[in-house]
């Protein structure tokens, strides 16, 4: 085979590039080309053949050159090595970043062992072996982890897809009394969005999964779009109740609005009110309407209530002047010292304190406050002078710190003996009793104290 050079420097390897061609005419100017160490793994025969070394000793005629120096033809042979394995390692470059596939990789590869089987160039063609199956491992290697990436991908799918399936039985368990239905339905359709999402990702479930998911997924929600229908059903019915309820309690209230019977018809307004919270919604703008009816009529008669009491109010503040005073003077009882003289003295400031009369609505709950805390002191005074004098709790009394005092001369004696035997364990365990019964010893007659 006779293999010829193009004036110019070689194309990126192709099919083409390693067939044979005839040698075009020698351009007279044109440039030096590269010096290629790979021509040291060839040499040229004496009938100017070309020949590259193989394994062991052995070689192959790769094609001639001729009208060239052995150098030159060696160069050219060489050089079209070093674009072969130029294309080579860029391959076996690219193998190594991330974001390259392996099937582009094996693509290039496959054409790259084309062009490399029986290529007709000068250079270590072992070396060149050794990258193609250096790529052709990184491509295998890239593969299984593409593979435990896709794997990986649709686990987590599988996970998404099934968080989804039980957020969607969740909100499909939910007692119907409890159920937010406006929430809950967003809720229900943001799931449904992100379904369809994720169906038209690139990660795809196996079909038989997707299906069993997809399955309960759909039962989930016919089962809530079913109890919806059904409550809102349930709630139109009883909205027309709770309108029919809502406008009797209007008409009433309207009616009660003119009284001028203030504590009877408060107290009807407020057994209203109660059957209105219990009547249930209407439709909203009725509801609202009928609402703004009753709460008119309910102020137009507290209103005018208030008109009336603060017309009270305004008598009873004289009154309030006198219960003033009298408070005073039924402080000034305080600390009790001489109980007969400071009940006596409370009982005619409370004939006063009733013949006062009403004070203003402010001002009843601090002043009544006030008068019986001042009762209730005098009343606990009373009851303190009663538990001293009592005769049959200070007998109790008397008889207990009797039985503790003979109780602690017992262990008294009890203690000395064994101290003088030298019992330590008897005498550790009564003086631990003796202190406990001195303790209540003491407390007994403190009781007693009080008794005189």
């Amino acid at each position: 085979m006779t293999e010829t050079p193009k004036p110019s420097a070689a194309p990126a390897p192709s099919p083409a590039m390693f067939a044979a061609r005839p040698k075009p005419p020698a351009a007279p100017s044109a440039p030096a080309l590269p010096h290629s160490d790979s021509a040291r793994f060839g040499r040229v025969g004496e009938d100017g053949t070309v020949y590259v070394q193989l394994a062991e000793g052995e070689e192959r005629a790769v094609g001639s050159y001729p009208g060239a120096s052995p150098e030159e033809a060696l160069q050219y042979f060489a050089r079209k090595y070093d674009e072969l394995f130029a294309s080579a390692d860029l391959l076996h470059q690219r193998a190594s970043v991330p974001d390259v596939a392996s099937k582009d990789l094996a693509d290039g590869l496959k054409t790259l062992r084309v062009h490399a089987q029986d290529a007709n160039v000068v250079g270590d063609l072992a070396a060149l072996s050794a990258t193609l199956d250096a790529i052709e491992a990184e491509i295998a290697s890239k593969r299984e982890a593409e593979s435990a990436a896709r794997a990986a991908a649709k686990a987590e799918a599988q996970g998404v897809r099934e968080g989804i399936v039980s957020q969607a039985e969740a909100i499909a368990a939910q007692p119907l009394e409890r159920i937010q239905w406006k929430t809950s339905s967003e809720t229900m359709r943001a799931l449904l969005d992100t379904w369809k999402e994720l169906q038209r990702g690139r990660v795809r479930l196996d079909k038989d999964v997707e299906a069993a998911l997809w399955t309960r997924f759909s039962k989930a929600r016919n089962s809530f779009d079913k109890a919806r229908r059904s409550h809102f059903a349930e709630l139109e019915t009883s909205r027309g109740d709770a309108r029919r309820t809502k406008e009797a309690l209007v008409s009433e209230a309207e009616t009660l609005a003119k009284s001028t019977d203030w504590a009877a018809t408060a107290g009807a307004f407020k057994r209203l009110m109660d059957q209105w919270r219990g009547a249930g919604r209407a439709a909203r703008t009725e509801d609202d309407a009928l609402w703004e009816r009753f709460k008119a009529a309910q102020d137009a008669f507290f209103h005018a209530k208030d008109e009336v009491v603060a017309a009270e109010d305004q008598e009873f503040r004289a009154n309030l002047e006198v219960k003033q005073a009298l408070l005073a003077e039924a402080e000034k009882l305080l600390p009790v010292t001489d109980i007969e003289a400071t009940k006596a003295a409370l009982r005619g400031i409370q004939d006063r304190w009733e013949a006062a009369g009403k004070v203003p609505r402010a001002d009843i709950e601090r002043t009544e406050k006030a008068m019986r805390r001042v009762e209730a002191a005098v009343r606990e005074a009373d009851e303190r002078k009663w538990k001293r004098t009592n005769p049959e709790v200070a007998a109790r009394a008397n008889s207990l710190a009797t039985q503790l005092q003979a109780s602690v001369a017992k262990l008294e004696d009890d203690l000395a003996a064994a101290t003088a035997a030298g019992n330590a364990t008897k005498v550790s365990d009564l003086t631990a009793k003796l202190a406990a019964q001195k303790s209540w010893l003491e407390q007994a007659q403190g009781g007693l104290a009080e008794f005189g």
